[in-house]
C-alpha cells in the first residue's frame, strides 16, 4: 500500500519542501523507498531511492527541487525488491513523462514483456513503471493524452490509482480503480492524493474521485472524464473538517477498527496479486509432491497455518502438519529433508522464530517457501518462493487484515492443490463487507455486557477451531481479560469445572458443526453460563444459545473467514469500553526479532 502526491501551480517554485512534507504525512502507510519528480521548462528532474523520508530527502536534495508541477510517492514493495530502479517515480523511455501509483497492477510481469517487445526501454520490475508505459503505448499510436489514459487503464489489472505528468504540458493527469484517491482545489494550485493527510494542510476543499474516472489538474481548476465515455463529469467540492489524526485513520477512532474495516479491500488484491502470480503454479507442484508438508508460525500467523491445515484437508484431501515456528525445530527439523515441504508465514517476515525454524529447515535442505507482507523482508529473501500478503502497512500492533489474507491466501492454495476454480472465491470480499455490516451493531451492545468481565472462554470445531484460538488471542491482546480459546468438545475435559452463573462462552458455529455446538451449548447453559454464538443464521443455535451473532450464508471454509470479524470487533469494542488504546497494547510490539 503506497501513498501518491501530486502538485500543480502556475509559476516556477520550491516545490522540494511541498513534496516533502507531503510524503511525511503520508509515512504511516508503511514503505521502503521515496521518490519525486519535477517539471520545469520542459524537463524533468527525478530523484529517488531506498530509505525514509529524511534520509533520501537529505541523500538526493529532494527539499531543493524546483518546478511548477511535481509527484512524490513512498513505495511499499510487492513488485520487485526495494532498490532505487524500483523506487518511483518513474520515466517514460525517453524521459518526457513521469509517473508513479498506489497499488497493485497484478499483470505487470506480461505488460513489461510486451513493452520490450514494442520497444520501449524498461528499467525496473515495478507495476508503477508498467502504468507510464501503458500510457506511451497509446501516446506513441496517436491517441491524445485523456484517450491514451483511457485506453492504458483497460490494459493495467488489479487496484491502483496512478498520477502522470509530461514535460511540455501543463497539467498533470491522474486515474483511479480501486486505490483512494482525492483532488485537493487551493488558491492557485491544485493537488491530488491517495489519502487526506497530504493535502489537509494545504486546502480544506477537496474532491473525491470514484472508480473509473480520470481527473485532469491545472493550477487553478481541474476536469473530472469518465474512463468509459470520456464524458466530463460534475463532481461536487466538499469543504473537509476532519483533523489531521482522524484523517490518517479514515474516520474512524483507531487504526484497529480502520484494518478491520480494510479487509475486503486488501481480500480483493490479495486474490488478484495470486491469479497473476508466476509463483503460485511451481509452489503447489511442489506441496503436491512433498513427503510432508508443515505450515509453521507463530501467534496470530500459527493460527492462520493452522486454518490452512483444515483448508488442505477438506479441500484437496492433502495432510499438512500445522506447527508454531520454536516446537518445529525440537520435533520435526530433526527428520525432515529434501522430500519435505515448510510454508513459512509470518506478517512482517522479520519474525525471529520463525527465521530460526526456516534456518533449523535449510540445514536438513528441506524445501521452504514463505507466506509474507513485507516484500524484501528476511523470509522473502531466504525462501525460495514467497507469496505476498498484500495488505499494505498494518499500524495496530493486533493483526487483523494481514491474518485474513494470510487465510485466504491458504484458502487460495488449498483451490488450486484440490483442482478447484479459485474463481469460486471472488465473491468472499463482498461477504466479508457483509458481515461488517451486520455484525458490528449486535457486538457493540455484546461489548457493553462484557465489558467488566475478566475471564471467558471462545470455542469452536473444526474449521472454526483456530478462528476461537485468534479471537481468543486478540481478546487477551487488547482487552487484557483472560481469555482461553479452546476445541468445544474439549471443553467438559475440566474447564467445564470453571463455569458459574452469568459466565460467557463465546461459540465459533461452523455451518455443518451445529449439532455439536448445539451439545457444548447446553453443557454450559445448564451451570449457568451465557452462551454467545458466531454463525449463519440456525433456527436451532437461535433455539438454543442466549445471543447469536449471525455472519452471512457460505460453505463452511468461508464461513471459517467471516465468522473472526465478530471477534475483531468484541475485541475492539470491549478494550475500548475498558478504557484501553486498542492500537498499541501494553508489552507488546508489533514485530518480534528477538527469541
Amino acid at each position: 500500500m503506497c501513498g501518491v502526491f501530486g502538485y500543480v501551480t502556475n509559476r516556477d517554485e520550491a516545490l522540494g519542501p511541498i513534496l516533502v512534507e507531503a510524503a511525511q504525512r503520508l509515512t504511516y502507510r508503511g514503505y521502503d523507498s521515496v521518490g519525486a519528480a519535477t517539471f520545469r521548462d520542459g524537463r524533468i528532474d527525478l530523484r529517488k531511492d531506498v530509505g525514509k523520508v529524511d534520509a533520501v530527502a537529505e541523500r538526493h536534495g529532494l527539499r531543493d527541487m524546483r518546478g511548477s508541477r511535481g509527484i512524490t510517492q513512498l513505495r511499499w514493495a510487492t513488485f520487485g525488491a526495494p532498490s532505487q530502479v524500483n523506487a518511483q517515480p518513474h520515466l517514460d523511455s525517453d524521459g518526457t513523462m513521469a509517473g508513479a501509483h498506489n497499488g497493485n497492477v497484478v499483470n505487470n510481469a506480461e505488460l513489461r514483456v510486451e513493452f520490450a517487445v514494442e520497444g520501449m526501454t524498461v528499467r525496473s520490475e515495478n507495476d508503477g513503471e508498467s502504468c507510464v508505459h501503458a500510457v506511451e503505448r497509446h501516446l506513441r499510436r496517436g491517441a491524445g493524452p485523456i484517450d491514451a489514459i483511457r485506453l492504458a487503464y483497460r490494459d493495467l489489472e488489479g487496484d491502483y490509482s496512478f498520477v502522470i505528468g509530461r514535460a511540455d504540458d501543463d497539467r498533470l493527469y491522474a486515474f483511479k480503480k480501486g486505490s483512494g484517491l482525492v483532488v485537493g482545489i487551493g488558491d492557485g494550485f491544485t493537488c491530488v492524493s491517495s489519502d487526506l493527510p497530504s493535502i489537509l494542510p494545504l486546502t480544506r476543499d477537496v474532491i473525491r474521485l470514484n472508480d473509473g474516472e480520470i481527473v485532469t489538474l491545472w493550477a487553478d481548476r481541474v476536469e473530472v472524464r469518465s474512463v468509459q465515455d470520456g464524458e466530463v463529469l460534475e463532481r461536487p467540492v466538499e469543504t473537509v473538517s476532519e483533523s489531521m489524526d482522524a484523517a490518517r485513520k479514515g474516520g474512524f477512532p483507531h487504526f484497529m477498527a480502520k484494518e478491520i474495516h480494510e479487509q475486503p479491500q486488501v481480500a480483493r488484491e490479495l486474490l488478484h496479486l495470486l491469479d497473476a502470480s508466476a509463483d503460485v503454479g511451481p509452489l503447489v507442484e511442489r506441496m503436491r509432491e512433498a513427503r510432508h508438508l508443515y505450515l509453521v508460525g507463530c501467534g496470530t500467523s500459527y493460527h492462520a497455518a493452522l486454518l490452512g491445515s483444515v483448508y488442505l484437508a477438506q479441500v484437496a484431501g492433502r495432510v499438512a502438519i500445522p506447527v508454531l515456528a520454536p516446537q518445529f525445530i525440537a520435533q520435526y527439523a530433526p527428520a525432515v529433508g529434501p522430500e519435505d515441504v515448510g510454508l513459512f508465514v509470518s506478517q512482517s517476515g522479520e519474525t525471529k522464530d520463525v527465521l530460526n525454524a526456516l534456518e533449523a529447515a535449510d540445514r536438513r535442505g528441506m524445501v521452504s517457501f514463505g507466506l509474507a507482507n513485507v516484500v524484501g523482508s528476511a523470509l522473502t529473501r531466504a525462501t525460495q518462493r514467497c507469496l505476498p500478503l498484500g495488505c499494505g502497512f498494518e499500524i495496530s500492533v493486533p493483526a487483523t487484515k494481514t491474518f485474513t489474507n494470510q487465510v485466504l491466501a491458504f484458502l487460495y492454495l488449498a483451490y488450486r492443490l484440490g483442482g478447484r476454480d479459485t474463481g469460486e472465491l471472488t465473491g468472499i470480499p463482498e461477504l466479508m463487507e457483509q458481515t461488517i455490516a451486520a455484525v458490528d451493531g449486535p457486538i457493540r451492545a455484546i461489548a457493553q455486557d462484557l465489558a467488566d468481565r475478566n475471564d471467558l472462554y471462545c470455542l469452536g470445531y473444526g474449521a472454526t477451531y483456530p478462528i476461537a484460538l485468534e479471537g481468543a488471542l486478540k481478546l487477551k491482546e487488547i482487552t487484557y481479560a483472560h481469555c482461553e480459546g479452546m476445541l468445544s468438545t474439549e471443553f467438559k475435559h475440566g474447564p467445564l469445572s470453571a463455569v458459574s452463573d452469568g459466565y460467557p462462552i463465546v461459540f465459533v458455529a461452523g455451518p455443518s458443526d451445529t449439532p455439536l455446538i448445539i451439545s457444548g451449548i447446553n453443557e454450559v447453559k445448564v451451570r449457568g453460563a451465557r452462551a454467545i454464538t458466531i454463525g449463519q443464521e440456525d433456527a436451532r443455535l437461535r433455539a438454543n444459545g442466549d445471543d447469536l451473532i449471525t455472519i452471512p450464508a457460505s460453505d463452511p471454509q468461508v464461513s471459517a473467514l467471516l465468522s473472526v470479524i465478530p471477534l475483531q470487533l468484541l475485541s475492539y469494542h470491549m478494550s475500548v469500553l475498558r478504557g484501553f488504546d486498542p492500537d498499541f497494547p501494553r508489552n507488546l510490539s508489533k514485530t518480534l526479532t528477538v527469541d
